[in-house]
């Protein structure tokens, strides 16, 4: 049957254990992460740049491939 106080100690204060030590392994592990995510996200920055670049100059060789060639 089920006790009026609710959760056995022993029970609850494992579960407030595992929640202690998921905050504090999740800190840990975000710390590790964002100096990564940093260095991943300025590295595709300047690949986006030099993308865009690359597109810029196609696109003008295809424009000028189309337009008709006069001479005079």
């Amino acid at each position: 049957m089920h006790r009026k106080g609710g959760c056995q100690p022993p029970f609850k204060t494992a579960r407030w254990s595992f929640l202690l030590i998921g905050m504090f392994y999740g800190k840990q592990r975000y710390d590790y992460l964002k100096p990564r995510a940093e260095e991943e996200r300025r590295v595709e920055e300047s690949e986006k740049k030099i993308r865009e670049e690359q597109e810029k100059i196609a696109k003008a060789l295809a424009e000028g491939k189309s337009k008709p060639i006069r001479m005079l």
